[in-house]
């Protein structure tokens, strides 16, 4: 039974990212800019998270996400998890309404995605100095920014070498990074996992809050210290996932050509 559960939640997901991706992309070229953009984040943090309820109660996905809640009244902030899977995005944005995030520049031209994400005032990755400055504007403006610290999905667990561009974006914005560990079980939308292969489920997550660091230092010294406790994090030893069971395994990446972080 639950595999049709699953193509049916995904094609849920789909019908739900097209019906408001048309609207938002004629809504984005007559609404005032900030306007647009509350709007369109807290749109996404709503269709986000009435997908997530659908898997859940199908009995697709285990997950608690109360940690994410406290960031909600935390002000500016940079917030930077661990990225094993494309889901990641997903459950950090379903529980923050104003999240801007650093996105892959196809998602622009995606008739699923396009619309919402332009409303949203997402940034695109395809121009690093542009990227960076947007990114350290939306901050000062009071958003908070979600971007991951490896660039893209983990494929080597537990951690990838850390960019220095979000600590950069930080310390432009003078925001403190706010870390976040996201740990999984699950071969699911890793690198080389389609997002059609259905997976074994449930999915299994576990989601927690790590440090926060003050944006002082240089932006290398702050991407190695958050990179350390990040990777310090995730290999710890003795580590439940909601739903009980052993730490989650690290699954190995099969080859894929690179891409950039959702």
């Amino acid at each position: 039974m639950r595999t049709p559960l699953f193509y049916l939640v995904l094609l849920a997901f789909a019908v739900l990212s097209l019906l408001w991706s048309l609207p938002a992309g004629l809504l984005y070229r007559v609404m005032p800019a900030r306007a647009g953009q509350t709007l369109g984040q807290r749109a996404i943090m709503t269709g986000f998270r009435l997908y997530l309820w659908l898997m859940r109660v199908t009995g697709m996905l285990r997950v608690d996400l109360s940690a994410l809640d406290t960031l909600r009244g935390a002000g500016a902030l940079v917030i930077a998890p661990s990225h094993p899977s494309l889901l990641d995005a997903v459950l950090v944005i379903s529980r923050l309404p104003r999240v801007v995030c650093i996105a892959k520049a196809g998602v622009w031209d995606n008739p699923l995605l396009g619309g919402g994400v332009r409303l949203a005032g997402y940034i695109r990755n395809d121009a690093t100095r542009a990227m960076v400055r947007r990114a350290a504007e939306e901050v000062r403006a009071g958003r908070q920014l979600l971007i991951f610290p490896e660039g893209t999905r983990t494929r080597r667990p537990p951690l990838g070498p850390c960019s220095r561009s979000f600590a950069v974006m930080a310390r432009m914005a003078g925001a403190p990074v706010q870390t976040v560990v996201i740990e999984s079980d699950s071969p699911y939308l890793r690198p080389g996992w389609p997002l059609w292969r259905r997976p074994p489920l449930p999915l299994v997550y576990r989601v927690r809050l790590g440090r926060r660091f003050q944006p002082a230092g240089s932006a290398q010294a702050l991407s190695d210290a958050i990179e350390a406790h990040l990777r310090e994090e995730l290999s710890r030893d003795g580590r439940a996932v909601p739903g009980g069971g052993p730490a989650p395994v690290p699954v190995a990446a099969a080859p894929v050509h690179a891409q950039p972080a959702a």
